[in-house]
């Protein structure tokens, strides 16, 4: 279950960000997650609400937004987001594509008080 190791990796960087902006308290956080990235939504978000007490993050929201696989084409040059991850150009059937997101999870925003 490496989700926890990523909310924790991820409450540390909200207390650095807490202590860069001199707070200490964070009311929202909200990440990215790419449905490639390999995280579980469910365990992390319920890894985020154990991990979060005692922290900076303590009664802070978590809002997860999920990011499509979006792929760039490279013979028709198209960019296409799906909604599965069948790595076809939907515009001309080519199989010469590349991922340009949703492969990775980010840390977007925080709201603090």
């Amino acid at each position: 279950m490496h989700e926890y190791s990523i909310v924790q990796a991820l409450i540390e960087q909200c207390e650095e960000h807490a202590i860069e902006n001199e707070t200490t308290k964070i009311l929202k956080v909200v990440v990215k997650i790419g449905i490639l990235s390999g995280v579980e939504v469910d365990l992390f978000s319920t890894a985020f609400e154990t991990f979060k007490e005692k922290t900076v993050c303590d009664g802070s929201e978590l809002i997860i937004n999920l990011q499509p696989l979006v792929i760039k084409c490279f013979d028709c040059s198209s960019e296409s987001n799906l909604s599965d991850t069948n790595f076809k150009c939907p515009h001309c059937d080519s199989l010469n594509v590349q991922a340009v997101d949703g492969e990775d999870m980010y840390l977007m925003s925080l709201e603090m008080e």
